[in-house]
């Protein structure tokens, strides 16, 4: 027992990279045995190595090891453990994996089946929340018929609008069209690539909020019926709709934006019966005028912001709020300024182009207010098959000023030798006079981009 705590024995974890490494930290802190499921790539990997024990799920690919579930809750029994943690990606909001775990025994560190449901559909999701009277965007309510069908609501609501995969996330399944021509054109293109990443091309049509900042709440729920807001994030700052540096709370809202935002995404959970940890999203236009479009029902990568500057351990709360102990609220209120940066295998001079080799030298960055996730080790192998995250460091300071002066002096001391990596891009983003002056919109790289490309 650790600090009261002694619901679980032992948990498995259902993913790999640094969110198994996280979750490993959180149990131990907590009296928790950990039982990490790897691949074959991933053998050698640091959460292995940290584990309590581990065991093999399945070869490199994901769909033979991550995604395979009855590897996972096969491998999950095996060991004896009582509980899942599904981290984020792969799984995590497959509603298929709660209801087996259920069935077999095991606790899901997540949100009920049914919220999974709700939320994964992004056009329900926007017929629930409009009919509780939280703000959406103009658009379809269900999956479109057809590309005619499109064309008709994109004639009624007006140009430019944008295709997005109904079951999807992550910017898959996403095309602009500013006209007919073009909407013709890329229907095909968008619900193929939803087919492709999601096993559904369904799509679904929305106003085109143009320049949009994104923010998003953060929420807990427990079993007891209490939903708690932990405030904003701000991840504006994205590339294809990829998500590249991320901060807390979001800067130059006022101050009855934030409380109605957060307001309404409490409200938006409590109406679907939530529990866990979960984000909810929206778009805010230049009016500040904001829109709900989608409910992650999972931990996300960037919530060490919220935690640095609340104080929350929100890995501890998930693992506290599924063995069904009440939330613990937060001791203070919110302090300072928190932002992240995702450093990735890529490459910027060549489209950033995913990279794999062995990292030969390693050296992560410290001082006041630093903080660093990750899984890397001098000698660690990128393997080829998953996400190219490799580290994400995040700087706290009593300011946003300082927090982005505390993160670029960060990123001049990480050393990541034996791959090409985004450091450079991310010192350029920070450097820009867009995010210095909080100029803040889902085009702000891009504009970066065409900055230094001059």
């Amino acid at each position: 027992m650790t600090g009261g705590v002694s619901m679980f024995k032992k948990l498995f974890i259902a993913n790999r990279g640094e969110i198994a490494v996280r979750i490993i930290r959180a149990c131990r802190e907590l009296g928790i045995r950990t039982v990490v499921g790897y691949s074959e790539a991933d053998r050698e990997s640091l959460a292995v190595k940290l584990a309590d024990e581990a065991i093999c799920i399945g070869p490199g690919p994901s769909s033979k090891s991550y995604l395979h579930i009855p590897n996972l809750i096969t491998a999950a029994l095996l060991t004896g453990c009582e509980a899942v943690h599904p981290g984020y990606g792969f799984l995590s909001e497959n509603p298929y994996l709660p209801e087996i775990c259920e069935h077999c025994g095991l606790v899901f560190v997540g949100p009920p089946a049914e919220a999974l449901r709700e939320m994964g559909d992004k056009a329900r999701a926007r017929r629930r929340m409009k009919t509780i009277g939280v703000p959406t965007v103009p658009g379809t309510d269900r999956p479109l018929r057809n590309v005619a069908e499109a064309r008709e609501v994109a004639d009624a609501i007006g140009y430019p609008v944008i295709l997005k995969a109904a079951l999807g996330g992550g910017g898959r399944g996403m095309r602009v069209a500013t006209s007919d021509a073009e909407l013709v054109h890329v229907y095909p293109l968008a619900e193929a690539e939803a087919e492709t990443a999601f096993s559904r091309g369904d799509l679904y049509l929305e106003k085109l909020i143009e320049r949009p900042r994104h923010v998003e709440v953060q929420v807990l729920a427990d079993h007891h019926g209490r939903v708690i807001d932990l405030g904003t994030r701000d991840c504006s700052t994205q590339r294809r709709y990829q998500k590249v540096i991320e901060e807390a709370p979001a800067p130059g809202l006022a101050p009855e934006v934030v409380q109605a935002i957060a307001a309404d995404a409490v409200r938006g959970a409590a109406a679907i019966g939530y529990r866990n940890a979960g984000t909810v999203e929206f778009l805010v236009d230049r009016e500040q005028r904001y829109y709900f479009i989608e409910m992650n029902t999972r931990l996300q990568v960037e919530h060490p912001v919220t935690e640095e500057i609340t104080g929350v351990d929100l890995v501890r709360e998930q693992i506290r709020i599924a063995a069904g102990l009440p939330l613990q609220p937060p001791r203070r209120p919110p302090l300072g300024h928190a932002i992240e940066c995702r450093v990735t295998a890529e490459d910027p001079t060549r489209d950033f182009r995913p990279v794999v080799g062995t990292i030969t030298r390693y050296l992560p960055p410290g001082g006041p207010g630093i903080r660093v996730d990750s899984h890397l080790w001098s000698g660690y192998s990128v393997p080829p098959y998953y996400d190219s995250l490799l580290a994400k460091i995040i700087a706290r300071g009593e300011t946003r000023e300082e927090a982005i002066e505390r993160l670029d002096r960060a990123l001049t001391e990480t050393v990541i030798e034996g791959i090409v990596t985004t450091i450079p891009f991310l010192r350029q983003v920070l450097a820009s006079r867009a995010f210095r002056e909080r100029d803040l919109h889902t085009d702000v790289v891009r504009t970066v981009l065409a900055e230094v490309q001059r």
